[in-house]
This record gives C-alpha cells, sequence and structure tokens, in this order.
C-alpha cells in the first residue's frame, strides 16, 4: 500500500512538473532539455559551427536542444551534432547517431570514423549509473562513468573545449572534483532550477584541458 502510495504521489508530482508539461508543449522528450538549455544560457557554451558530442544520449532531449540551437536562425544547421548510447534513440534531424558502447574499441573507430579526424568543441553527458542504494557501490558506479568521460574527453576534446557532465553531490563528489581539477584549467558546478530540489544530482563543467607543460 505504501509503495502504492508513492508511486500516486510520484506520478501526480511528475504530470503536474512545470518543466513536464513545458517539454510536452515544445516537443522535448524529457524536461532534461531545460536542464541543458539553462546552462547553456548562463555561460554561453554552445555556438554554431561546433563539433559536440553528445555521451548517454538517449532519448534525445539534450540532442534536441543542441540541434535547434544550432539551428536557430533560420537556415542549414552548422556545425556537427554525434550522439552515442547503449540504448537506442530515434532518429532526430540532423544529429548522426550511434547505437553502441564507446569503451569498445570497435564502436569508438566508428564514432572516430563520423567525427573524420575532428576533434570536439563540447562534450556532453548526462549519464547516471542505475542506482542501488548502497552509497559506496552507488559512488563507485558514477565515479566510473565520469572518469569514462574524462578519459574520452582526454582523447577527443580540442583543447580549448569544455566537457559537461551529471553527477551527484555527495556521491564521490570531491574525488570527481579533484578529477576534473586535474584535467580542465577551469572547473565550475551548476544546479539548474529545472533540477528537481530533492535531487541531488549537480553538473560540473570544465573547460580548457590542461597541457602536460600546464600541469
Amino acid at each position: 500500500m505504501a509503495k502504492n502510495k508513492f508511486n500516486k504521489s510520484w506520478m501526480n508530482s511528475h504530470l503536474n512538473d512545470p518543466y513536464v508539461k513545458l517539454a510536452q508543449k515544445e516537443d522535448y522528450r524529457s524536461r532534461a532539455a531545460y536542464k541543458l538549455k539553462e546552462i547553456d544560457e548562463e555561460v554561453k557554451l554552445l555556438k554554431s559551427g561546433q563539433v559536440i558530442v553528445d555521451l548517454g544520449s538517449s532519448p534525445g532531449s539534450w540532442s534536441q536542444y543542441v540541434i535547434r540551437k544550432m539551428g536557430r536562425d533560420g537556415g542549414a544547421i552548422k556545425g556537427e551534432v554525434v550522439g552515442i548510447d547503449i540504448l537506442p534513440m530515434e532518429a532526430i534531424e540532423g544529429v548522426r547517431f550511434l547505437q553502441g558502447d564507446f569503451r569498445e574499441e570497435n564502436v569508438l573507430h566508428q564514432l572516430e570514423a563520423m567525427l573524420e579526424g575532428r576533434k570536439a568543441d563540447v562534450i556532453l553527458s548526462d549519464m547516471a549509473p542505475n542506482l542501488s542504494g548502497i552509497a559506496l557501490a552507488d559512488a563507485a558506479r558514477m565515479e566510473d562513468l565520469l572518469d569514462i568521460a574524462l578519459d574520452f574527453a582526454q582523447t577527443h576534446l580540442k583543447p580549448n573545449g569544455a566537457l559537461l557532465v551529471k553527477c551527484f553531490n555527495g556521491m564521490g563528489y570531491n574525488e570527481i572534483l579533484a578529477k576534473f581539477r586535474a584535467q580542465f584549467q577551469s572547473v565550475v558546478s551548476k544546479k539548474p532550477k529545472a533540477s528537481r530540489n530533492q535531487s541531488s544530482e549537480i553538473y560540473l563543467l570544465g573547460r580548457h584541458m590542461k597541457t602536460d607543460e600546464g600541469i
């Protein structure tokens, strides 16, 4: 009975969420689009002509926002948006999608072929692990995902590029923050208003990778 009450309460809250309603009105696949929108408008992250990689892109709301931003002048889309996810993603016009695990060498080669030798201006990741409720295990899973994103950026991000990732405050956050500061000259955290109040999620933005000489 308690579980049913919880599910009903969550569903009522979800359906009455202003960002859920706005996503439905503006045809975004999830309310997560407004988290990226808010961060982008604050820090001027995304620009026409950029090469952008969306890690863990399914169901596609971040890629939707990016492609709309690039084509906002009404003309042809300038730039390249590539999404990748283990899960399938319904096609988005202007977004090139690769289904697979980018930790696997053959999938990574396919992604590199799609990028045609270019490096990314911005790498986005809204990925999160399936949480077990066991704090230490969940912290390890989250840190592993962030390590993967950082390793990917090390190879595929332009020196003056940016990496934006989701993490969770309190879940190995200090260790993750230290890794970002070791790799980027500028690191800031963002908690967009579109992020639910009860959620501990927080976004880290790293800009301008440190070179060997700068470390």
